[in-house]
């Protein structure tokens, strides 16, 4: 087990940011880790890095308990916390080197090389931390996390401050990572976690409201529905609206609909008899899964 926490709670005051729970992450899993602003998902992180302590229960790293050996447990985890700290006035290679270092790593130029490669931070590489964009300083403390070959990867936010084409260039970054490191990670981009993970953990209020696979959740939201059709000939939106369980119809094209409802089997069954009422012909008709989106609000509303 790479990552276990069981029945963690951490205050402050009377608030409790993280309410007993517990969840369990097996090695060369990609797992999301999804919550409101202040749900309680970066003091989860701070306390399985071994920065803050928790009131009780426990957080286990690669088989150590992070309280009893933080020391430990801080050369099995590759951290970038959602505010990213660097030292600005250092070089990029200067600054990779220095946390060679602290891990004391040896073959240190090779590392350095290997890493900027893997994080496109190749063109960047001869300045200052100060005189990069946002997005490259997130790829410098990602290479910083990833520099001593870690098996445990906790990235708080990691796409922040990307643009399109970066956050798909480091979105493959961690999914070759996941195929021998356990990842945990957050985001607020709901796109990202469906490219990225087969699972996702969604807090509230310092409480676990779901822990499974995105595609286990997708089937068993009871919630909004879709479905999607297109027809042949022109159809009057009404005649899709009047249908029974539906609460929503978007003519997206001239004869295709995006059609929000309760009960997606019964909304087919009612088009395929609509057809038939009418003399209208299917050129498709299908069931799409719960977006993540729709998962998310509906957990933590």
């Amino acid at each position: 087990m790479s990552i276990e926490i069981k029945n963690l709670l951490k205050t402050y005051g009377e608030q409790k940011a993280v309410n007993n729970i517990s969840f369990k992450i097996e090695k060369g899993e990609i797992v999301g880790f999804l919550g409101p602003n202040g749900a309680g998902k970066s003091t989860t992180m701070k306390i399985l890095t071994g920065y803050l302590k928790q009131n009780s229960g426990e957080a286990i790293v690669c088989g150590i308990n992070v309280a009893e050996d933080p020391l430990a447990t801080k050369k099995k985890i590759g951290y970038l916390p959602e505010l990213n700290a660097l030292y600005y006035d250092m070089y990029v290679k200067e600054y990779l080197a220095f946390i060679s270092e602290v891990h004391k790593i040896e073959d240190v130029k090779k590392k350095i090389n290997s890493v900027i490669e893997l994080t496109g931070l190749t063109v960047e590489s001869k300045k200052k931390i100060g005189q990069l964009s946002k997005g490259y300083k997130q790829r410098v403390g990602l290479a910083a996390a990833l520099i001593h070959d870690p098996e445990v990867l906790i990235l708080d936010e990691p796409t922040s401050g990307l643009d399109p084409n970066q956050i798909i260039e480091i979105r493959d970054v961690i999914k070759k990572q996941g195929q021998n490191k356990t990842v945990l990670f957050s985001s607020h981009i709901l796109q990202e976690v469906e490219a990225i993970c087969d699972r996702v953990i969604i807090i509230n209020k310092g409480e676990l409201v779901a822990d499974d696979k995105l595609s286990n959740l997708q089937k068993e939201s009871n919630t909004q529905h879709s479905v999607k059709v297109e027809f042949k000939e022109v159809v009057d939106t009404a005649w899709l609206t009047n249908l029974n369980n539906v609460i929503a119809v978007k003519n997206t094209q001239s004869a295709i609909f995006n059609i929000q409802c309760t009960n997606a089997e019964s909304i087919k069954k009612q088009i395929l008899q609509l057809a038939l009422d009418k003399n209208l012909n299917i050129v498709s008709l299908q069931s799409e899964n719960q977006s993540l989106e729709n998962i998310f609000k509906t957990l933590t509303n």
